[in-house]
């Protein structure tokens, strides 16, 4: 028998958009292969809101979004509203928080859209990494304490499995070490670079390729591939981290000659994030422009690559990488992770 999972999407940017997308081109093969049919109910921007318990077609809804429209242009059903208004009153089984990350502003309204939605014994899936790196420790009780489930594996670089590989994988075993390169930006930028481009070159050809952000310091100052180690860490390695413990430097201050110099020696430099679990519990935490040799596995990442290394007690060394030109594999970590909640 097939069973419907109601759905509220909030966040219609370059992720929440594919999902609709996903929605339409997947829905046809999860439904025949894990007898779900997953139903968008409900819908949220930041000019507007939509809600229909009959569902909201998707295909539509993505169509309105590239035309440069809100939700709230929805025929029927959409309007001026707040997406805590929906979140809080509308009928689903589970949120899709896809907002923006908003970490200087306390990682609002996602952090309060999440708590809410596990408070109404909705599960959460999310990508959006602000909630997480802030209140880790909170919002996992909470999802237990209302039987529900909080997954977040489109947090840490992008579609790659990453959380899950750490998670599920390495059961049983120690995690010694995390080596990360989690920031697409950044690498794009050195490769850049070291090609020769001027920093404005590299940030204006970066920027054209749809790579860069309308403020990129987010990224360029090393505070993403930070908050994504403080995830991996909690993840992963079971101890409590915090943003503020990351010893962080961003690339701002590289000298393309001092990348151009690393590359004629055979190495490439890469923005390292990087764990290491101490004798006394702890986990030292840094993320820096780093030097690799060229044989090292992350230093052999393309310019729209990501990837990360676990060093384990028993598991031996695992090495994954991801190559993601579009941001359609982030998007689809959504699905993937409705998926291990309600597929039989």
């Amino acid at each position: 028998m097939t069973h419907t999972v109601r759905i509220l999407l909030v966040g219609l940017g370059n992720l929440g958009r594919r999902f609709c997308d996903l929605l339409v081109e997947k829905g046809p093969h999860v439904e025949a292969r894990y007898d779900l049919r997953l139903l968008l109910v409900g819908a949220a921007d930041s000019r507007g809101v939509a809600y229909d318990p009959h569902g909201i077609d998707p295909a539509r809804l993505s169509a309105i979004k590239q035309a440069g429209g809100s939700v709230a242009d929805l025929l029927g059903t959409g309007r001026p509203g707040q997406a805590a208004e929906l979140v809080s009153q509308a009928k689903a089984d589970l949120l899709c928080e896809a907002s923006p990350v908003n970490l200087p502003q306390g990682a609002e309204p996602g952090l309060t859209h999440v708590r809410v939605a596990l408070e109404r014994g909705m599960h959460v899936v999310t990508p959006n990494k602000g909630p997480l790196v802030l209140a880790y420790q909170q919002l996992h009780p909470l999802a237990a304490r209302h039987g529900v489930q909080l997954r977040f594996d489109g947090t840490v670089a992008g579609g790659l499995p990453a959380l899950a590989i750490g998670q599920r994988d390495l059961r049983g075993g120690v995690v010694r070490r995390i080596e990360a390169v989690p920031n697409l930006v950044t690498g794009y930028v050195m490769e850049l670079l070291a090609d020769g481009l001027a920093w404005e070159e590299a940030l204006e050809q970066t920027r054209a390729e749809g790579v860069l952000e309308a403020d990129p310091l987010f990224d360029l100052d090393g505070w993403d591939a930070a908050a994504k180690l403080v995830i991996l860490v909690n993840a992963v390695m079971g101890v409590p981290a915090r943003l503020e413990e990351v010893d962080r430097a961003g690339i701002t201050r590289l000298n393309g000659a001092d990348v151009r110099a690393a590359r004629q020696a055979g190495q490439v430099y890469k923005l390292l994030a990087t764990a290491d679990r101490c004798a006394d519990g702890r986990v030292s935490l840094r993320v820096a422009p780093t030097p690799l040799p060229a044989a090292h596995f992350l230093a052999r990442l393309g310019r729209r690559q990501m990837g990360v290394v676990y060093h384990t007690d028993i598991y031996g060394t695992l090495m994954v990488a991801i190559e993601e030109p579009t941001p359609l594999p982030s998007a689809a970590t959504m699905l993937r992770d409705i998926l291990d909640i309600f597929a039989r």
